[in-house]
């Protein structure tokens, strides 16, 4: 029966109707109302949990310093638009303008060599790619993925897998009984980039996420843009900047696994890195700082140091418009460049279990390059928009 003679059948048929109205209130009035309890997310039950090799355990062992290493970023032979990458993927798109997209329908697992290299040139673009439900990508390809883009970081403090020959991963774990640690370390110290203190710190980096809060349970990561930070300066203020270095120190971090009584397997460096560095893919000019590492700016007063390093701790941490919040989901891969990238972790999602596995690639000594370029004012005149006024003057006012 098609719908014109349906409907005729039903106008002819008064009776039909109120069947058809009663039998659906019926319904609505008997099916059982929505579960729901105001911030709370069932906890899961992980009784013979499938990823037992790959929790934590902190082995003691010695491992040599690391040297100096040669490093070409792969990033330099992707496509300007990366056609190998997009053309296999069934959507694409940014969480904002300045940092964090999202890609469907790429399998980070069976990735061709120019597929890699996109994929390269587009996190350091991007700063930070999301890739939803990587089943396929377990440890042993995660590994084989990030060694693509580098040599494989092992870290000097953090637990590593119980499964033997993953001492280049790095285990994330918060089980259930874990203790709250907001009192001991505050936003602003959470926001940091990994290992930042080697002389070569990390450059390509996933983690993917094997189990975590349910939707709504929190447990969410979150990026900053260390190109955005840089460009929101006033020009002065680049100016100064860019000619000063910072002290990067992995001391404290030694230090409070001693005091847990757990093994430093590499004796801590200090090393000094310049405040602004340029991407060798992008040509960008960054920010270079890290509130959880940088223990001074070399070269001036220490209270001018600790303003500085007060004023960009506040940047980072609290401009919204260059940080992007992932709500993770079962078996996602975040995949960010620790370059130009600050992250943080967010608290408040026991009694639920957060396991993730995070392998990294070593990248280049960090230089500036006085023929570094700035992200948004490219952006801007590719876009024929006007440049931004960052003196501060004119008057204003803001409504929102």
């Amino acid at each position: 029966m098609g719908i014109s003679e349906l409907h005729a059948w039903a106008s002819a048929s008064p009776d039909f109707l109120i069947t058809v109205s009663t039998t659906v209130a019926a319904a609505s009035a008997t099916s059982s109302p929505l579960s729901y309890t105001p911030g709370y997310a069932p906890q899961e039950d992980h009784f013979n949990y499938e990823h037992e090799d790959l929790k934590p355990q902190f082995i003691d062992v010695k491992w040599q310093p690391l040297v100096e290493h040669p490093y070409t970023d792969k990033g330099l032979s992707g496509d300007p638009n990366f056609k190998n990458l997009t053309s296999i993927a069934a959507d694409i798109f940014d969480y904002n303008p300045k940092i964090g997209t999202e890609i469907s329908g790429v399998n980070l697992a069976k990735l061709t060599d120019p597929q890699k290299d996109d994929l390269a040139r587009l996190i350091a673009t991007r700063g930070v790619l999301f890739f939803r439900n990587q089943t396929d990508l377990d440890i042993d390809a995660q590994k084989e993925l990030v060694s693509y883009f580098g040599k494989l970081h092992r870290h000097a403090t953090t637990s590593v897998p119980k499964r033997e020959g993953l001492e280049d991963v790095h285990v994330i774990y918060t089980g259930e009984n874990s203790k709250e640690m907001r009192a001991v370390f505050t936003p602003t110290f959470l926001w940091h980039s990994d290992v930042t203190y080697e002389v070569q710190p990390l450059a390509y980096t996933s983690l993917k996420v094997l189990t975590g809060p349910p939707r709504g349970g929190g447990g969410d990561t979150l990026w900053s843009s260390q190109y955005a930070a840089y460009d929101a300066l006033s020009p002065s203020m680049q100016t100064l900047l860019e000619g000063l270095s910072a002290i990067h120190s992995a001391d404290l971090q030694a230090e409070g696994s001693r005091a847990l009584g757990r093994p430093v397997r590499r004796e801590p460096v200090t090393t000094i890195h310049p405040l602004v560095r340029v991407h060798p893919v992008t040509g960008w000019k960054s920010l270079f700082f890290n509130p959880g590492f940088v223990q001074k700016i070399v070269g001036i007063p220490k209270i001018e140091s600790d303003h500085i390093i007060a004023m960009l701790n506040e940047l980072i941490a609290t401009t919204q418009e260059f940080h992007v919040r992932f709500q993770w989901g079962k078996n996602d891969v975040a995949f960010w460049d620790n370059r130009v990238c600050n992250h943080s972790a967010t608290y408040g999602f026991g009694p639920h279990r957060r396991h993730g596995v995070r392998v990294a690639a070593q990248g280049e000594k960090p230089y500036f390059d006085v023929n570094g370029t700035s992200q948004e004012e490219e952006f801007l005149r590719e876009r024929g928009l006007p440049q931004v006024n960052k003196d501060g003057s004119g008057l204003q006012n803001y409504n929102d």
